[in-house]
């Protein structure tokens, strides 16, 4: 599998994406801010949405290292496990 450059944009119009940077493909993520989350994090929005961005990407690693530890450890069942 090939690696992409990505790079975060603040396209100035209250969104912040996250896209290929070789690319004019559709952005991976959108970050969008309410005129009232505007006002309180005053300039900040491209600070901001990077944290996020960042705390995402390090979720999906935790989540990813998660599942495939409980794969390994699940034995195969006969039945299907039903969740609610």
């Amino acid at each position: 599998m090939s690696t992409s450059l990505l790079e975060i944009v603040d396209r100035g119009d209250g969104e912040i994406v996250l896209q290929r940077a070789d690319s004019d493909s559709d952005p991976l993520l959108t970050v969008s801010f309410s005129d009232e989350a505007r006002i309180y994090i005053m300039d900040n929005s491209l600070e901001v949405a990077k944290a996020m961005i960042q705390a995402g990407i390090q979720a999906a690693a935790v989540i990813s290292e998660r599942g495939d530890a409980e794969a390994e450890a699940e034995e195969p069942q006969e039945t299907p496990r039903v969740l609610h």
